[in-house]
C-alpha cells in the first residue's frame, strides 16, 4: 500500500511532505522541472515506503494511505500513479479532468 496526495493539494503545493520524505518520492519539488506548472504534488507509488511521515507533515490533510482515500477522491490513486508512469502532462490532464467533472 502506498500513500497518495489528493485534492486539497491542488493550488497549495506545500512541500512540507516532500521535506520529510525519507525516500524522495514526492514530486515535483521546488527547483525540479514542472514544479511551477504543476497544480499539485504527487507521490510515486513505486517508491513510497509507507512510512506515514508525509501525512503528519501535510498542513492541508492532502496525503493519506491508499486504503484511507475517501470515495470523492478515489481518482487520485490513479492520478498519482499516472503522473509517474505516463509523465507530467498525463497526470496534470487527469487533475484538470477531475476539476472539470466537479463543475
Amino acid at each position: 500500500m502506498a500513500y497518495i496526495i489528493a485534492e486539497p493539494c491542488i493550488g497549495t503545493k506545500d512541500t512540507s511532505c516532500a521535506d520529510v520524505c525519507p525516500v524522495d518520492c514526492i514530486h515535483p519539488a521546488p527547483g525540479e522541472e514542472h514544479f511551477e506548472q504543476a497544480t499539485m504534488l504527487y507521490i510515486d507509488p513505486a517508491e513510497c515506503i509507507d512510512c506515514d511521515a508525509c501525512v503528519e507533515a501535510c498542513p492541508v490533510d492532502a496525503t493519506m494511505a491508499e486504503d484511507d482515500v475517501p470515495d470523492q477522491w478515489d481518482k487520485f490513486t490513479e492520478i498519482n500513479r499516472v503522473y509517474f508512469e505516463d509523465g507530467h502532462e498525463a497526470g496534470e490532464k487527469m487533475v484538470a479532468e477531475f476539476l472539470a467533472s466537479k463543475g
